[in-house]
């Protein structure tokens, strides 16, 4: 199976069949072992051995996983390639309108506001931390901006949809 992986925003071809991996057309040795009663896996690379746990990230969509790898968090998008190019297409055909505004993904309770207006924000900058389901859910700014206004309120709560942070052209 081929997927193309996201990580950190750097994409990654791989290619799994069995034991082997090809990795940006470098062939690899690999080996999954699971640790029973933890979410902590072995993974075998070649000789090296690393302790891996992934989450599945379901508000950032389809394919969105946190991985810690020997203690560092990785944010990790994995798609088969199918569904890669589809996405591609996709955004190709989108037109380009500027920053868009931060919506709730799901209904919840506004817990923190990191952004104030005026405020210059890079993509995947944290704007708002908003909890559902006893989770605290950090939003992200999908581009960078500028903060032009402000629609949520802390401790107050919102809907599916509803706009928390506006966001316009950086200047």
């Amino acid at each position: 199976m081929k997927y193309v992986v996201e990580i950190n925003g750097e994409r990654v071809n791989v290619e799994l069949d069995g034991a082997t991996a090809i990795v940006n057309g470098e062939r690899l040795n690999v080996d999954l072992q699971s640790i029973h009663g933890t979410p902590v896996r072995l993974v075998r690379i070649g000789e090296a051995m690393h302790r891996v746990a992934s989450r599945r990230q379901p508000h950032n969509g389809r394919g969105s996983y946190a991985i810690d790898v020997d203690g560092f968090r990785y944010e990790v998008l994995t798609l088969d390639e199918r569904t890669r190019a589809i996405r591609d297409l996709s955004a190709k055909s989108e037109k380009d309108s500027g920053p868009a505004p931060l919506k709730a993904p799901m209904p919840g309770l506004v817990v923190r506001i990191a952004v104030a207006v005026g405020d210059t924000v890079a993509a995947g900058q944290a704007l708002v931390v908003v909890e559902a389901m006893k989770m605290e859910n950090e939003l992200r700014a999908a581009s960078a901006g500028v903060v032009t206004a402000i629609r949520a309120v802390q401790g107050t709560a919102v809907e599916k949809g509803a706009v928390l942070v506006e966001l316009g052209a950086a200047t």
